[in-house]
């Protein structure tokens, strides 16, 4: 009863200060009555809180140094107003009589004393005035001197450096900047590692990296003199790698036709059937003109007696790059503020390849945004912001305008332009490197954005809304495959009427260089015409967010955000998808520029996708401290974010089909023979064009949350540990449709194949556990341990991609060689068993654990300053460390071989044998026995992502010293050091089943290299 009748007559007070519509924090507000005294102190956000004041009338007391004291009073009771105050500044003598000023004793001046004799009492203020001061200027009355005053003017013998406060003869002291450089040099790096034990020539290469900035105020004489605040740098590059790249090619024989000798992956040698007469060849097989031209691309073996890899070469790639940024900030009265930058980036780049062409990038990108911001009356702040960016790039491949290689060899039916002059793409499932070079390119990207932000702060909240709208240009001149693709896999010198995939068959029968050098493609593939297209997309999202603080231990940051990108479009309607009848019993092209389908009669939009503006994303923050007395703070979160970018992938390849230009892939066999004089044609039963989207495409999304702990400890030390997770939805996957395994019958003969079709049916997971221990800098020392366990999944062809045989190189294009798990979309291998494709993520690392540690003497050592030889020696060096190490990434095994009713190579998976598979032969790292071929009228059963590649470790460090120069300037010195120990760590394996270079490594990480930067800061 007694807790009942207090607390119903105490109530809640809190308020909030302001000082010309900007909150104060750090005021102290007191409140007294009838004897009772409370205080606390403003927040951030100008808030006070009083949890139980008893109702009645209160005295409030408002205090802040340079400022006016407010008194007030105010009345506390249920469904009163709360206060809101504003504070006065200080006038400059007021302000002064705040300051309490410590001099020496000095003798008495009786005229000071009688002036202040004489010299009427004021009355009470909120602050005490200044003494007068001495009429001669000489001093005054305290011995305090403020620059600017008339006690401290230029004629005053107490005068300060002209230097102190605002008093400055010039303004130099006003600019800063620095000039830095970088550099790099391969006499300091290690040798590349020799996969195949060969050490080639290391080729000299250096980087060198050398910039300069400056920031301060803009003054102009007789122009302006309060301009703006500037910032500009400038950074110049030239940088040289040098890389080893091992390969298998065809030796001095085998480019005669002699492949005596040759054998498979199991050291079974390989019979070799005559496609003409059935009969196995007793000697040398005749060379086509078509396949000696390009044969004389190839280099010659440069290691003898070396059946996995006989060659290695060490190849440059230059960059040359200048880059300017730049930043204007004007504050425009008390209320308005105008600032932006503008950047540039210009890059030259050449690189060369296995075969030494030679291919150059040029590179320009432009960005430049303005922004202005606004503050309304009290708590109101507005931004408003214009981006513009644009990016140039022209790539020019070896051949462009040089050489007509297909054309010289015989070969018809590919691109004859010079822009497109060069060798076909060709891959052979053996491990035979791959004949290639990039495809010529003209692209132009632009991208114009205006956003708009608001934030208000009202008590405990502080509320942001905005929205922002961005026009999105792809304006690109190029062609998809234009050269043609041809992929080998020994099917045609294999023995015939067996079907390719029988136990064993294909394992001892049959050379994909043999089926090369008779000029029979397994499959082939084209697509070029229509090389201009104009791609446009809007991009709209809009968004409220509140940051409440609930309690002094508690707040919630939440808000809603609503992200709209529309499918992509072409500017004169030249994309064609497929109108598909369900369950893919027929399909017919469908166009932009007449989107209705003769098949269903359905109308498309111009996009033929039609658009999903569901893309509504909740997010929660939360951070909490449980225990007032304790370091202890919970923090929590959960957000849906979506990934609008899908669409731009899919208008490539619509806009590279029939009938706006020429789409091939097909495959070899009886009723559509395959030549390399003669391939790239269309056959009767698969379709023209090559690939389809779902016109009801889903956008991706993906759901993250959180949770985490984090602790203060002993000496320095700050625990935490979190769980994460992430859960994909919507996902891509791309599968081919009306597809069969290898030796079964065509189940649907009159169903449309050959084409690659994209829905958004895949899902994925991820979920993770951290455990971290961060020592704060004390005595110098500053360290870090953190481990982290987590596990991947997903189905998606897109998270999935990494590694695996991609849509690109389906579609006959080289694949892309970027690390990017988005890049190349993997193919599924069974179209009506999408799940199946369910298995570990190429990025899951199931354990990864990383240490930093730094440590710096700083201006001492053991706790004692140096001076002299010893304070210079030991003083102000850091030295810093990283070191990580992780199970492998994921891979998946890779029977290559065509997929029956396509002319798509590739994601096809063998059958698991049971034999260990990480026990093999010396020099390499992967059974061939754990896997055979699937079986005849099967797919194989190897799951995907099932083989773990190579363990991760990387150890860098660095060593870096500030020298004192001079006053303000300073010389920062830093040598890093990456693999300092020059340890050899592999990225992957080569797992493709069928190839002599299976289980092999396919490539090494970087081994020791040094970098020395030293940068100059006044």
């Amino acid at each position: 009863l007694l807790f009942a009748s207090t607390s119903a007559w105490a109530t809640e007070y809190h308020g909030q200060v302001f000082v010309q519509g900007v909150p104060v924090p750090g005021a102290t507000v007191t409140v007294t009555q009838d004897g009772q005294k409370f205080s606390t102190v403003t927040d951030q956000q100008g808030l006070y809180e009083f949890p139980n004041l008893n109702d009645g009338a209160w005295k409030i007391e408002i205090r802040m140094r340079g400022f006016t004291t407010l008194k007030s009073q105010v009345t506390v009771g249920p469904n009163l107003p709360q206060g809101k105050f504003e504070l006065t500044l200080l006038g400059l003598q007021q302000m002064l009589g705040q300051v309490k000023v410590v001099t020496p004793e000095a003798p008495p001046n009786p005229q000071l004393a009688t002036r202040a004799k004489e010299k009427p009492k004021p009355a009470e203020t909120t602050a005490a005035m200044p003494p007068p001061a001495d009429e001669n200027n000489d001093q005054t009355a305290d011995g305090l001197l403020v620059n600017g005053t008339d006690s401290n003017a230029a004629t005053s013998k107490y005068s300060l450096s002209p230097a102190f406060g605002n008093r400055r003869p010039s303004a130099r002291g006003l600019y800063t900047g620095g000039f830095a450089g970088a550099v790099s040099n391969s006499t300091f790096d290690a040798r590349p590692y020799s996969l195949t034990g060969f050490q080639v020539s290391k080729a000299a290469y250096s980087r060198v990296i050398a910039g300069v900035s400056i920031g301060g105020p803009l003054m102009i004489p007789h122009l302006f003199y309060h301009g703006p605040t500037f910032y500009l740098a400038y950074q110049w590059t030239r940088d040289s790698t040098g890389n080893t790249i091992p390969a298998l090619v065809p030796d001095a024989a085998e480019r005669s036709g002699n492949l005596a000798g040759l054998t498979n992956p199991f050291g079974q040698p390989l019979t070799i059937y005559n496609p003409a007469t059935g009969q196995p060849f007793t000697g040398p097989i005749p060379v086509s003109p078509q396949a000696q031209a390009l044969l004389n691309l190839y280099p010659l073996p440069n290691i003898p007696g070396n059946e996995s890899y006989n060659y290695e070469a060490e190849t440059l790639s230059h960059t040359h790059s200048d880059a300017l940024e730049s930043r204007l900030d004007k504050q425009l009265g008390r209320r308005d503020q105008v600032y932006g930058g503008f950047g540039f980036q210009s890059s030259r780049a050449s690189a060369a390849n296995l075969f030494n062409f030679v291919d150059t990038t040029d590179t320009l990108g432009i960005d430049a945004h303005v922004s202005w911001s606004h503050q309304y009356e009290h708590n109101i702040f507005a931004v408003l912001e214009y981006h513009f960016t644009r990016e140039r790039t022209l790539l020019r491949p070896q051949f462009e305008n040089r050489q007509n290689v297909s054309g010289n060899a015989g070969i018809t039916g590919n691109d004859q332009d010079p822009k497109n002059w060069g060798p076909p793409y060709l891959n052979f499932s053996s491990g035979i490197a791959a004949l290639d070079d990039a495809n010529s390119e003209f692209n132009r990207n632009r991208t114009d954005a205006f956003s708009l932000k608001l934030e208000s702060m009202h008590r405990r909240h502080t509320i942001t809304f905005g929205g922002d709208y961005r026009k999105q240009e792809f304006n690109q001149y190029t062609q998809s495959n234009p050269r043609g693709t041809w992929e080998f896999t020994g099917a045609a010198t294999a023995a015939p009427g067996t079907p390719a995939a029988s136990p064993g068959a294909v394992t001892t029968s049959g050379s994909d260089l043999a089926d090369f050098l008779l000029g029979i493609p397994d499959t082939s593939a084209v697509a070029f015409g229509n090389p201009d297209k104009y791609f446009r997309q809007p991009a709209y999202d809009a968004y409220v967010l509140d940051d409440f603080r609930v309690q002094p231990n508690l707040t919630i940051n939440a808000g809603i955000r609503w992200e709209y990108g529309a499918p992509i479009t072409e500017l004169y309607g030249r994309m064609v998808n497929l109108d598909i009848a369900p369950g893919f019993t027929a399909a017919a092209p469908v166009l932009a520029n007449q989107p209705t389908g003769s098949v269903t009669s359905a109308k498309y939009p111009a996009s033929l996708i039609r658009p999903d503006r569901l893309g509504f994303e909740p997010r929660i923050g939360i951070s909490w401290r449980p225990i007032p007395a304790s370091t202890l703070v919970v923090r929590a979160g959960y957000g849906i974010y979506d990934d609008t970018s899908i669409y731009l992938s899919s208008a490539e390849m619509l806009a590279q089909q029939a009938p706006l230009s020429k789409s091939v892939q097909v495959s070899n066999s009886s009723t559509c023979p395959l030549t390399l004089a003669n391939s790239f044609i269309n056959c009767a039963g698969v379709t023209e064009d090559t690939y389809a989207v779902d016109p009801n495409l889903r956008v991706g999304y993906a759901q993250v949350w959180q949770l985490s702990m984090q602790r203060d400890l002993p000496e320095a030390l700050v625990g935490m540990i979190k769980y994460s997770g992430v859960k994909g939805t919507h996902g891509t996957q791309e599968s081919l449709p009306n597809t069969y395994p290898i030796g079964a019958t065509n189940p649907c003969p009159s169903c449309p194949a050959g084409f690659v079709y994209r829905t958004s049916g895949g899902n994925s997971t991820r979920e993770a556990g951290e455990v971290q221990l961060r020592r704060r800098l004390r005595s110098g020392l500053t360290a870090s341990v953190d481990y982290i366990w987590s596990k991947s999944l997903d189905d998606d062809s897109l998270v999935g991609a990494t590694g695996h045989v991609d849509t690109q190189a389906a579609m006959g294009a080289p694949s892309d060689t970027s690390t990017s798990p988005s890049t190349n979309p993997t193919i599924a291998q069974n179209w009506l068993d999408l799940n199946a494709e369910r298995g570990l993520s190429t990025f899951d690392q199931r354990n990864l654990a990383t240490a930093e540690v730094q440590y710096t003497t700083g201006m001492g050592l053991t706790e004692t300053l140096l001076n002299g030889w010893r304070g210079k020696f030991f003083k102000e060096w850091t030295v810093m460390t990283k070191m990580s190490a992780g199970s492998g990434l994921p891979a998946t095994p890779i029977y290559l071989d065509a997929v029956q009713g396509t002319g798509v190579t590739g994601p096809i998976r063998p059958n698991v044998t049971g034999a260990p598979l990480y026990t093999s032969q010396a020099g390499r790292f992967l059974n061939a026995a754990a896997y055979a071929p699937p079986a005849a009228g099967q797919w194989g059963d190897a799951r995907r992502d099932s083989i773990t590649g190579p363990d991760v470790f990387t150890l860098d460090g660095a060593l870096a010293r500030t020298f004192r120069v001079m006053g303000t300037k300073n010389l920062d010195v830093r040598l890093d050091a990456t693999n300092p120990l020059n340890h050899v760590t592999y990225t992957t394996w080569n797992t493709v089943v069928n190839g002599r270079t299976f289980g092999l490594p396919a490539a090494a990480n970087p081994m020791r290299s040094l970098q020395v930067t030293a940068r100059m800061r006044f």
